[in-house]
């Protein structure tokens, strides 16, 4: 597993530890968290993971992905949009607006 031993002061946080992992733009297979040495590409750390769906993903994957922790090739993969940024502040980088349109949209016909 590839660590990156310059943690920076901005990046993607881990969806294990929730610790900032220092990295941004493209995770890869081999990108893992500094910290807990969880794989960051993987079905819990991607943005359409929801254990309320089928094969818990709200994307139409054909086949289940048994271990959701590790590494894999989904091609759906998209990591999840959650950054610390420099001061401490972590948010979503899809506002409450987007957030809220995307849940009215489920309803509209």
């Amino acid at each position: 597993m590839a660590l990156n031993k310059d943690i920076k002061e901005e990046g993607l946080l881990c969806w294990n530890c929730g610790k900032n992992t220092g990295l941004k733009g493209k995770i890869t297979r081999a990108d893992a968290c500094p910290h807990c040495l969880a794989d960051l590409r993987c079905c819990r750390g991607c943005r359409h993971f929801d254990p309320t769906r089928r094969f818990q993903c709200r994307e139409p994957i054909e086949t289940n992905i048994v271990n959701k922790e590790k590494s894999n090739f989904c091609d759906f993969f998209q990591v999840r949009e959650a950054y610390k940024k420099a001061g401490g502040i972590s948010h979503q980088t899809d506002t409450k607006d987007v957030r809220k349109k995307k849940f009215d949209d489920l309803f509209n016909d």
